[in-house]
């Protein structure tokens, strides 16, 4: 039943005229970076992966740890678009639906696809002539290769944000209401999965990092399975003596406390040799002076069951800085 206002004014018009405006605002942003997307994921297809197949540069296995499923969400997009060009929202996203398995698989190889792509340019020169020579091309407007891989999981985010704002303001009458939500729930889980995806890969490379500035056999493996906060430089404060500056590593579950080899080490100039672990669930952790923000820096004690650090920063943000990502960690253990 429609509702009527006597005055000039009717509020629920308004708010659905504000609703419909939104909608249309959306759903032609929607199709327009669409037909983008598709250009360019079509120039990919066409001007790497289908010359890079006919000339046989790289071989199969390469190809395939380089662009991962791409031809496959090209064809999930070139399924898409018709629709969102007859205006049927609702229809097109459903189906769309079911190609969203592939941005899970591409996030999951983004890596690898990565790590393929610079040995290739490294190793094989008809490769990297190649790419040189497409990218050249005036379709790609100065983007490189490395540029355009990332392309799929760009979008979608931009799908989850659209989407959602086209469910969120399309009436619950309208006939595509339900399909609508379905799909923005349904991309928002994906894309949650994807960021998941894309944190851990971050993580790996930092536990690579910091496992090759670690040198000795007590350093073997001690980043394995963990998950890294950040690192740098503080001053250990001694019980007598001068303050020693040492190189801190922190993660979720320990805080790693390491000294650099010396500089004319033959094998290990530049690594660091591990000295202690402590677990942050076992810390008690609290700030001596520093809680200002003056330019004199600070003091944090972290007291443990056998021992006790104050760690010291002349630098006042740096310090605080530690002092988060550590409260952080200590809780992270007692949840």
């Amino acid at each position: 039943m429609e509702l009527s206002c006597p005055g000039s004014r009717c509020p629920v018009q308004e708010q659905r005229a504000r609703w419909e405006r939104k909608r249309a605002c959306t759903a032609r942003e929607l199709l327009e970076t669409e037909r983008r997307y598709q250009e360019q994921l079509g120039l990919v297809a066409t001007y790497f992966l289908g010359i890079l197949k006919a000339k046989g540069t790289l071989r199969p296995p390469e190809r395939q740890a380089l662009f991962g499923s791409w031809e496959l969400i090209y064809g999930a997009s070139q399924e898409l678009l018709p629709y969102l060009e007859g205006g049927c929202w609702g229809q097109g996203l459903e189906g769309f639906c079911r190609h969203l398995e592939l941005y899970n698989q591409f996030a999951a190889n983004s890596e690898r696809s990565q790590t393929t792509l610079q040995e290739q340019l490294k190793k094989n020169k008809g490769f990297r002539r190649f790419v040189r020579l497409q990218e050249g091309r005036p379709e790609f407007g100065g983007l490189q290769l490395q540029d355009l891989l990332p392309l799929p999981l760009q979008r979608l985010q931009q799908y989850e944000n659209l989407v959602v704002a086209l469910a969120e303001n399309t009436g619950p009458n309208s006939p595509d209401h339900q399909q609508l939500t379905r799909a923005a729930r349904l991309i928002s889980e994906t894309a949650q999965r994807v960021h998941t995806i894309g944190q851990k890969q971050k993580n790996d490379q930092h536990l690579r990092r910091v496992q090759a500035l670690l040198s000795g056999r007590q350093a073997k493996g001690l980043t394995s399975g963990r998950w890294f906060l950040r690192q740098g430089w503080l001053l250990v404060v001694p019980p007598h003596g001068e303050p020693r500056p040492r190189m801190f590593f922190l993660f979720t579950d320990v805080l790693l406390m390491a000294k650099p080899r010396p500089p004319l080490h033959l094998l290990r100039s530049g690594t660091f040799a591990c000295k202690a672990l402590y677990p942050m669930a076992q810390c008690h952790l609290s700030r001596v002076f520093g809680h200002s923000g003056g330019p004199c820096g600070g003091l944090l004690s972290l007291s443990f069951p056998h021992e006790k650090l104050l760690l010291m920063s002349t630098d006042q943000e740096e310090l605080s800085r530690w002092y988060h990502s550590l409260t952080w960690a200590i809780s992270s253990q007692k949840n």
